[in-house]
């Protein structure tokens, strides 16, 4: 056998091998490469996440920095109406009272501003709850089980979830439980003192006697009281309804505990 000849046939052999190579890796079937988010490996995705190998410069890490990053900047908007709220209100009551010729109902068109300013509120709220879930998701089901995995994971489906979220972000709230929450937290009070600030207008530093002293223009007294007796009542009820809150993760009780009596 000459060389070409032998150059020939172990290019033939380098072929065949090759071929055999390939058969015997061939591609794992879709079963054995699907991923479920639930499974055991996936779902204790914080199992070691503190320890000196892993964790703070892997890539949750920084998802969980830039998700609270978010949280942080809607929170500060959240914030910047409700400090206008107060200024605007301490400004007209401070203006109302000032003398007793001022009229009264500036101090209602006070409280139609703070109402402005609540359903601008609301609004925010509602965004700042998508990241504020996200986080709460995050800290549930992973910082939780790597600093404590005997008490397991929160939400088996909770990859599932939160994939999801990614791929087509949604509010989690109604308007109306937005609404709700800012009045618990802020603005049920402020619309008390301004309630209560126009009843002590009318009654003690009126020019004439009530009803007389709450009308505006042509509309009696008596219709303005009751206008805004029923529209403070119907605020009240929006706050205290009975209902099932979807906001994931506030606090919204007064229990109190220690670090050294919790179990």
């Amino acid at each position: 056998m000459n060389r070409s000849d032998q150059r020939r046939s172990s290019e033939r052999d380098s072929t065949d091998s090759s071929s055999d190579d390939v058969a015997g890796h061939a591609e794992p079937s879709s079963a054995e490469t699907t991923f479920d988010p639930s499974d055991e490996q996936a779902r204790t995705l914080g199992r070691g996440f503190f320890e000196e190998t892993s964790a703070p410069g892997s890539a949750m890490a920084h998802l969980y920095r830039g998700e609270i990053h978010r949280m942080k900047m809607w929170r500060e908007r959240l914030d910047r109406s409700s400090n206008w709220a107060v200024t605007v209100m301490a400004a007209i009551l401070t203006w109302a009272f000032a003398d007793a010729s001022n009229p009264h109902y500036v101090i209602l068109v006070g409280a139609l501003m703070v109402g402005i300013f609540l359903v601008i509120e609301a609004r925010r709220y509602r965004g700042y709850d998508i990241w504020r879930s996200r986080v709460r998701l995050l800290q549930e089901n992973v910082f939780a089980y790597a600093l404590d995995p005997s008490q397991g994971i929160e939400d088996d489906e909770w990859r599932r979830k939160l994939s999801r979220d990614y791929r087509t972000p949604t509010t989690k709230i109604t308007y109306e439980e937005a609404i709700a929450h800012r009045l618990r937290r802020v603005y049920l009070p402020l619309f008390t003192v301004l309630g209560a600030a126009w009843l002590f207008r009318i009654t003690v530093m009126p020019t004439t006697g009530w009803p007389a002293s709450a009308a505006i223009g042509m509309i009696p007294g008596a219709v303005v009281t009751g206008l805004v007796i029923t529209a403070y009542l119907g605020l009240v009820s929006i706050t205290f309804r009975p209902r099932r809150w979807q906001a994931h993760g506030e606090l919204r009780n007064c229990d109190i505990g220690a670090w050294d009596e919790m179990e």
